[in-house]
């Protein structure tokens, strides 16, 4: 697959609220995400098995989901990106919107790593 097609998939898939079966598909068994701080999440995860985990943590975390708005990809070479806003409400916390900006690279047709900027 191109990187087009990647991103075209990756955000269909999660328009369509499947998350984490886009990386299933997607995602490299040896993939790195970077979070832009340490914090409640890993600064750095390694690792499908690693990420599921980091998935799971953060949805622990959340009191409850109203939606979000995920950008249509922009694409350069192996990489692409999507502006992500969630309206959440995490726990202990009030209902706010977030916005974040997600960065892929891709390599031998999946997605090797992930970064978040928010």
């Amino acid at each position: 697959m191109t990187t087009k097609e990647i991103a075209t998939i990756l955000v269909d898939m999660c328009r369509s609220g499947k998350v984490e079966e886009a990386k299933d598909v997607l995602f490299a068994p040896d993939i790195i995400s970077i979070e832009p701080h340490e914090g409640l999440l890993p600064k750095e995860t390694k690792g499908m098995e690693a990420i599921r985990k980091k998935a799971e943590l953060f949805i622990s975390m959340v009191d409850n989901f109203y939606g979000s708005e995920i950008s249509d990809p922009v694409v350069a070479g192996d990489y692409f990106s999507v502006a992500w806003h969630t309206d959440i409400q995490m726990k202990g916390e009030g209902r706010k919107t977030t916005s974040e900006l997600c960065v892929y690279k891709t390599g031998e047709g999946k997605i090797i790593s992930e970064q978040f900027f928010y």
